[in-house]
């Protein structure tokens, strides 16, 4: 698959792959930072963004799309940074093909598999119907019934975009994932990776706990991980400085 992707600034190739439910647009302000030091690429994962949808959907999926934009590019290295989702297809990525990457950023997620945790989330964005709203506010009260949280709600309808006046459209393939969301959830399962490695993680977020720690160093032994502990899941967006500011450490 044919991946969308824009490109900012001049250097090393960084790559940013987001996570679930979200898009390319997430990282634009950080981005734009990280474009003063390096070539950044924003890439929409398949089902979201501005990329294509399909029916199929799973990390091999994604890691195959992503490998065929590098191809396509002409790159033989590059670095990577990939959040929640994204940095599962960056971990498989590094499986298959690992002689492409210099160095790797996985914020705030493992290799494991994790226990379902998104059923509120779909089931709101399942029961928008969106022939009845005429406004993101209409959509945000309608989704307050299911998702108390307004920051996540307004991340959510981030997706929503003007098909013609009057007539609204998600960029993510909701049917699709809501139907695999199990094979989003699952372990990448792996004997061991030698790519260079940050782990960042969120001090407030339960998705790399210190019972993690062993497993990831075993099986990433050139690896480090560095807490954000006044961030939650979002860190890039929580903690842009810091995030910044040890991602461009760890690439230097």
């Amino acid at each position: 698959m044919k991946l969308h992707y824009r490109v900012l600034g001049e250097g090393e190739p960084l790559f940013i792959l987001h996570g679930l439910f979200g898009s390319s647009d997430n990282w634009q302000t950080l981005g734009k930072k990280f474009a003063e030091k390096y070539k950044v690429y924003f890439v929409d994962q398949r089902n979201h963004g501005r990329s294509p949808h399909s029916d199929d959907f799973s990390y091999d999926l994604m890691v195959s799309d992503f490998h065929e934009l590098v191809t396509d590019l002409g790159l033989s290295k590059i670095n990577i940074i990939g959040h929640s989702m994204g940095g599962k297809t960056a971990i498989g990525f590094a499986v298959k093909y690992p002689e492409f990457i210099d160095k790797m950023i996985v914020a705030d997620i493992g290799h494991k598999q994790y226990p379902m945790h998104h059923e509120k989330i779909l089931e709101g964005l399942n029961a928008l119907d969106l022939s009845q709203f005429k406004s993101r506010g209409q959509a945000d009260r309608q989704l307050a019934n299911y998702i108390e949280e307004i920051g996540v709600r307004q991340f959510l309808l981030k997706n929503l975009y003007w098909v013609e006046k009057g007539e609204l459209g998600w960029r993510i393939n909701i049917p699709v994932l809501s139907d695999k969301i199990h094979d989003i959830i699952e372990e990448i399962k792996f004997d061991t990776i030698e790519t260079e490695t940050l782990f960042m993680r969120g001090g407030k977020s339960n998705y790399i706990v210190e019972s993690d720690y062993p497993e990831i160093e075993a099986k990433f032994p050139n690896s480090e991980i560095h807490t954000i502990e006044e961030s939650g899941h979002w860190i890039h967006a929580e903690a842009p400085k810091e995030f910044y500011l040890e991602v461009v450490n760890f690439l230097s």
